[in-house]
């Protein structure tokens, strides 16, 4: 029997190409197909929207995540795609989420708050400390926090 791949987490960030009046329904569709795809993969993450920027993190076995991503930056809904990380772990972060919304407006998945301007996760259980230091990581690869 073959070994199964390992476990990565794979982090990269783009320039959203998406206009203005077609962001709404491109980032409904998004999140659409990558929930019922990922899901369907057994891929789990999270994906950081901002007005510019996108983040993601993917979590689930290297050759799923390796291959869904090289499709996610073929995308033409965004440009200038640079992997931040990828790199083996032992568990997933961001395990409940086939894809975890988080942004600046309207509703997240992972709760957050606006403290002066920033975006910040809500209070929660100690249980999240490590999505909190993930979602500190993924916006601080684009400034999200002096966006």
């Amino acid at each position: 029997m073959p070994d199964t791949d390992r476990t990565i987490r794979l982090i990269y960030r783009s320039h959203s190409t998406i206009p203005d009046d077609q962001r709404d329904r491109a980032l409904a569709d998004i999140f659409a197909v990558a929930r019922s795809h990922n899901a369907d993969l057994g891929v789990t993450g999270a994906l950081l929207i901002t007005d510019n920027w996108f983040v993601q993190t993917l979590e689930g076995e290297e050759s799923v995540v390796t291959g869904l991503f090289e499709k996610i930056r073929a995308d033409g809904r965004h440009s200038g795609v640079t992997v931040v990380e990828s790199t083996p772990v032992d568990d997933r972060v961001f395990g409940r989420w086939a894809m975890a919304k988080v942004s600046r407006v309207g509703h997240s998945d992972i709760p957050l708050h606006d403290v002066d301007g920033h975006i910040a996760p809500a209070e929660r259980d100690a249980t999240d400390r490590a999505q909190d230091a993930l979602l500190t990581r993924m916006r601080n690869t684009i400034g999200a926090d002096t966006v």
